[in-house]
C-alpha cells in the first residue's frame, strides 16, 4: 500500500502544480486532453482505494488559489467545476444516473439544455439593486481574485441591469444576484493583439483562453481596457429570489438584461437529439467566433438540478462533453506554395485558425503534390487537422459530404511563384523543385536563414525577420555581405542605426555578433553552406575526416572523377 500511496500522492503534486499553472498564471503545461488524463487516473487511484482520499485531494477543489497581487473575494455559492464526459457511452451514463437518481422512467422525458463550452476564464459578477459591485474569478471554487476595476471596462458587461425593451413584465430582477459565465476573445482579436505584441516585443499568447486571461488579470486596469474582452452570461450563483423555473428561463432572463449568449443552443428531449446537437456543433466549430473545446449538457429543470445537488467539485446535473482530443475541425481558406533553402517547393493549407491541443493553428503543411493529390484536399474544404506529435499540424482528412458544390481540384505550379522559372519534378524524387537557385529570392533568403541558425554561424541578432528584412532592403543578399555589412553601413545615407526599431546600441551588438563569428569551427561551416543532404552529422564527420576547409575543398573537387582516389576516399567515410 506505501507504493500505491506514494504514487497517488505524486500525481496529486502533479495536478496542483497544473493547476496553478493554468488558474493562477495562465500558462498551461499540459494540453487539456494530457490534463484529463492525468486527473482521471488519480480518480481511478480514488475508486480503487477511497482510504487515500481526503479533502485536501486536488479532485475535490476547483482551480487553485488566487494569485498574489489580488485581493480575494469569498463566493456566496462555489464556482465548481465540471465532469467530463470523452465518449458518446459516457453522456449516456450522465443521463442515466440522472434518471435513477430523479426515479425518471425511460417513457418520461427529460430535458436537457446543450450549449457550447466556451475556452476562456470563469467569472462572477455579483449586483446589488441592479448595480455591479464586484467582480472576481473562480480562483479554488471558494474564495477568487478580486478583479472589479478590470472587468470594469469590459463592454460586453453590463454595470447596471436592467429588463430591454420588450421584456417580460414578471420578470423582476433579484436584488442580489451572482452571475456566472466566461471572459473571453474572439479568435481575430486575438491573432491581432497577437500581432501588435510580437511588433513591440511583448509576450505572445498561445491561444485566445490565455489571452483573455493574461488580459483581465492584471494589475493595471488600463491594460485590460485595451485588450478586446467579451463575456458570455449562463449560470447563477447566489440570487435573492427565483425567477425561472428551468435553465433556459435563466438564459432567456440574462440575455434581457443585456447579457450575450453562447450560441447555438438546444433544447434536447432525448440521446438522439443531445448527439446530433454535439456533431452539429463540432461541424460548425470553425465557423464560430470563438473558442470552444466542447459542449455542456444541463438538466433543465431547476428543481431537478436542486434534487440532484452535487458532488465534491462539480453539479450533478451537467456534465461537459470534450471534443476529440489534439484533433479539430476547420476550413481551408487558400492553398500557397512555399520556396525551401534547395528550391523544394512544399503546399501549405491556410486555414481558418482554430485551437488544437492547447495552441492555435492557421496553417498546415500539405507535404507534395503527391499528399494533396492523395487526399484530394481542395480550397473550401472542411477538414479535420491534428497536431503530429503534438508539434506539427496536418490535415488528417476532407469532410467530403461538406465539400462546396462549386469546388475544383487544386492545380500544382509548374513554375516557381517567388521568381517564375520552372518548376520540375524528377522520376524519382516526390518533391517538385524550383530551377532558379539562388538567382531565385525565396532560396537566397533561406539559405541566409540556415547560414546564420543555430547549428550554423550562429549569429545573435540575425533572426528569420532581421534576414528578411535585409534581404527585401538589399543590405544583405549573400552570405559574404553579412561581413561587409558593418563596413558598408559607416558609409550609407540610412545607417542601420536610424532604421526603424533599430538604435545605436543595437546596431553596435549586431556588428559584435558579426564579429564573433568570422572565425568557426569547420563542421557549423559546412552546415552553413546549406549542401543538399548534409546537416549536422554529416558535417561533423566530414569536418572529422578533411579536418580543414582547404584539404576538405581540394580533395571534393577531385572526387567529382568518380574513377579518381579522391572519390574513394569520401565513400570510405562512415555513412
Amino acid at each position: 500500500m506505501d507504493k500505491v500511496a506514494k504514487e497517488y500522492w505524486e500525481k496529486l503534486k502533479r495536478l496542483e502544480e497544473l493547476d496553478e499553472a493554468y488558474y493562477t498564471n495562465d500558462s498551461p503545461l499540459l494540453s487539456d486532453a494530457q490534463y484529463d488524463e492525468l486527473r482521471r487516473e488519480i480518480e481511478a487511484f480514488e475508486q480503487a482505494h477511497p482510504e487515500l482520499i481526503t479533502v485536501q485531494s486536488a479532485t475535490r477543489k476547483v482551480g487553485s488559489k488566487p494569485a498574489k497581487g489580488f485581493r480575494t473575494i469569498v463566493h456566496h455559492v462555489p464556482m465548481l467545476s465540471l465532469t467530463n464526459a470523452m465518449t458518446d457511452e459516457d453522456v449516456a451514463d450522465f443521463i442515466t444516473r440522472v434518471r435513477n437518481f430523479l426515479s425518471i422512467p425511460d417513457s418520461e422525458v427529460l430535458e436537457i439544455l446543450a450549449e457550447p463550452k466556451i475556452d476562456g476564464l470563469s467569472c462572477s459578477l455579483y449586483y446589488e439593486g441592479g448595480e455591479l459591485i464586484y467582480a472576481a474569478t473562480r480562483g479554488d471554487g471558494e474564495t477568487g481574485e478580486d478583479i472589479t476595476d478590470n472587468v470594469r471596462t469590459i463592454e460586453s458587461i453590463p454595470q447596471n441591469l436592467s429588463n430591454r425593451k420588450g421584456a417580460s413584465a414578471a420578470l423582476s430582477i433579484p436584488d442580489k444576484i451572482e452571475i456566472r459565465g466566461e471572459i473571453y476573445m474572439d479568435r481575430d482579436d486575438f491573432a491581432a493583439l497577437n500581432a501588435a505584441q510580437q511588433k513591440v516585443g511583448g509576450k505572445v499568447f498561445a491561444n485566445p483562453r490565455n489571452a483573455a486571461a493574461g488580459s483581465v488579470r492584471q494589475l493595471d486596469a488600463a491594460i485590460t481596457a485595451a485588450r478586446p474582452l467579451k463575456f458570455f452570461g449562463y449560470a447563477l450563483g447566489l440570487h435573492s429570489h427565483e425567477f425561472a423555473a428551468t435553465q433556459d428561463g435563466i438564459n432567456q432572463a440574462l440575455k434581457e438584461w443585456g447579457f450575450s449568449q453562447a450560441e447555438p443552443r438546444k433544447l434536447c428531449r432525448n440521446l438522439g437529439d443531445i448527439f446530433e446537437y454535439y456533431h452539429m456543433v463540432e461541424t460548425i466549430r470553425p465557423d464560430l467566433k470563438y473558442d470552444i473545446d466542447g459542449v455542456v449538457y444541463k438538466v433543465n429543470r431547476l428543481d431537478y438540478q436542486t434534487r440532484l445537488g452535487f458532488i465534491a467539485r462539480a453539479p450533478r446535473w451537467a456534465v461537459a462533453h470534450k471534443f476529440a482530443a489534439q484533433q479539430a475541425h476547420t476550413i481551408v481558406r487558400d492553398i500557397t506554395v512555399q520556396v525551401g533553402r534547395t528550391g523544394a517547393l512544399t503546399p501549405v493549407a491556410e486555414l481558418e485558425p482554430i485551437t488544437v491541443g492547447g495552441v492555435v493553428v492557421g496553417r498546415a503543411t500539405l507535404h507534395n503534390r503527391d499528399e494533396i493529390e492523395r487526399k484530394d484536399i481542395r480550397i473550401g474544404d472542411h477538414v479535420i487537422v491534428q497536431r503530429a506529435g503534438d508539434v506539427i499540424p496536418q490535415i488528417v482528412a476532407v469532410v467530403m459530404d461538406q465539400r462546396p458544390a462549386d469546388s475544383s481540384k487544386f492545380i500544382f505550379p509548374d513554375h516557381c511563384p517567388a521568381c517564375g522559372a520552372r518548376a520540375v519534378r524528377h522520376a524519382d524524387e516526390v518533391v517538385t523543385k524550383c530551377t532558379g537557385g539562388l538567382s531565385c529570392p525565396a532560396q537566397a533568403v533561406e539559405r541566409l536563414k540556415h547560414f546564420v541558425s543555430r547549428l550554423g554561424f550562429d549569429i545573435e541578432g540575425l533572426g528569420a525577420k532581421i534576414i528578411e528584412e535585409f534581404y527585401q532592403d538589399q543590405f544583405i543578399t549573400n552570405p559574404a555581405e553579412i561581413f561587409t555589412l558593418e563596413a558598408r553601413d559607416a558609409h550609407s545615407i540610412t545607417p542601420l542605426r536610424k532604421r526603424a526599431g533599430w538604435g545605436d546600441l543595437s546596431a553596435k551588438n549586431l556588428f559584435a555578433a558579426i564579429d564573433a563569428r568570422r572565425s568557426i569551427s569547420l563542421h557549423r561551416f559546412i552546415y552553413a553552406l546549406g549542401i543538399p543532404q548534409v546537416g549536422e552529422s554529416t558535417a561533423k564527420k566530414l569536418a572529422a575526416h578533411y579536418r580543414n576547409f582547404s584539404d576538405l575543398r581540394t580533395s571534393l573537387q577531385s572526387a567529382q572523377d568518380q574513377e579518381s582516389a579522391a572519390f574513394a576516399e569520401l565513400l570510405e567515410i562512415s555513412d
